[in-house]
């Protein structure tokens, strides 16, 4: 489950590598997973977030609280 946003539930996406003679194999479409830590004004201590880049820029746009709120609200644990 390494693959997933806290946020935003993205996850890898499945398809084909297609090579120049047409030949198809499997391949994955990662999302861009990073760990950030921010700080919680209201608990008072770091919690550290498994975020797509996409995700990220949300946080910066609604902030770090509603943004925990978010993730607690589809049940993962923060």
């Amino acid at each position: 489950m390494s693959a997933h946003c806290m946020l935003t539930g993205a996850e890898p996406g499945f398809g084909n590598r297609i090579s120049h003679s047409h030949r198809r194999t499997s391949r994955r479409f990662d999302p861009n997973i990073q760990r950030k830590r921010y700080w919680l004004p209201s608990e008072g201590r770091h919690v550290r977030l498994r975020l797509s880049a996409k995700a990220i820029k949300t946080v910066d746009a609604i902030g770090v609280e509603a943004a925990v709120a978010r993730i607690r609200a589809r049940g993962v644990r923060v």
